[in-house]
């Protein structure tokens, strides 16, 4: 899975101010993430707000997305949630062939144990056409997928390829480098240690700020994976400020605000999440056009 190497981003499903998908913002995105040399984009994560996106709508995101992107970029489509039978239904249902592997959150909500964790993923590995990322973000889905877990299926199945690690955790994820099957990749669900992941011996992010400052961020993971990391270092205390921000009233608030002040896409996030307050916005502004100069 080379192709996983690198920057991926999550990429956000902009709104108009009536709440209607933003389609020429969302090519307009997508532009700017591939000229920006990101190595993958990623559909429908959590950042897309998936949530309160309908049937309809996420078919349609789907569809602009693969039109946009033109084959110029590996495609990970987000599969996930908290009923394993209805997710394997649409992994045998689903023309898969443009995606290079999808991306499965461990089911939220249900609480699940190691061992629920364990069996929910058998069935996905079982069922799916492509390559799988496992997805681990305890602060979103109220349990923690273990290194024992990950190990355990990234050793059972070989279409189990990666795993987005978002605990925020390095030790955890320093014990999965440490103990990973040698093709398998731990990837960085976060955003301020991806780099000291990649320098640890991670494969590189799945990012949010990849997508508003895409040439950097993405020349600072490459410039991690090839150990010079001086000068990777430069790059992460250029932008630390900015994950901080867009951070800081939820996601993807911040980072909506971000396009916005990069006149790419309105701010706009569907209920019940909210834009970030006029302090936030004003910081992120600053930063955005600071850089610009």
């Amino acid at each position: 899975m080379q192709s996983l190497i690198g920057t991926g981003v999550a990429l956000v499903t902009p709104f108009k101010e009536d709440f209607s998908i933003d389609m020429e913002a969302l090519r307009s995105i997508v532009d700017f993430s591939v000229d920006g040399g990101i190595e993958y984009l990623v559909i429908l994560g959590t950042t897309a707000e998936n949530a309160t996106l309908s049937q309809e709508e996420k078919e349609l995101v789907i569809k602009t997305i693969i039109e946009t992107n033109k084959g110029r970029l590996p495609l990970v489509l987000g599969v996930g949630g908290n009923d394993t039978m209805k997710i394997v239904e649409e992994l045998k249902t689903r023309d898969f062939s443009p995606f290079a592997a999808i991306l499965s959150v461990s089911p939220f909500y249900n609480k699940p144990t190691q061992e629920g964790i364990y069996q929910h993923f058998k069935m996905v590995a079982e069922a799916s056409p492509v390559p799988v990322i496992l997805y681990n973000v305890p602060g979103r889905t109220a349990s923690n997928m273990l290194p024992v877990t990950v190990l355990r299926l990234a050793n059972d199945f070989k279409n189990i390829v990666a795993i987005k690690e978002a605990a925020g955790d390095m030790v955890q994820a320093m014990k999965l480098i440490k103990s990973k099957p040698d093709n398998f990749l731990v990837i960085s669900g976060d955003d301020m240690i991806a780099l000291p992941m990649v320098l640890a011996g991670g494969s590189g992010v799945i990012s949010v700020i990849g997508q508003g400052f895409p040439k950097e961020f993405s020349e600072m993971i490459r410039l991690g994976l090839n150990r010079r990391v001086d000068d990777a270092y430069k790059i992460q205390y250029l932008l630390d400020e900015c994950i901080d921000m867009i951070f800081e009233q939820g996601n993807p608030a911040g980072i909506k605000q971000v396009f916005q002040s990069l006149g790419i896409a309105d701010s706009f996030v569907r209920l019940p999440l909210v834009k970030v307050d006029e302090s936030l916005r004003n910081r992120i502004d600053q930063f955005v056009k600071k850089q610009a100069k």
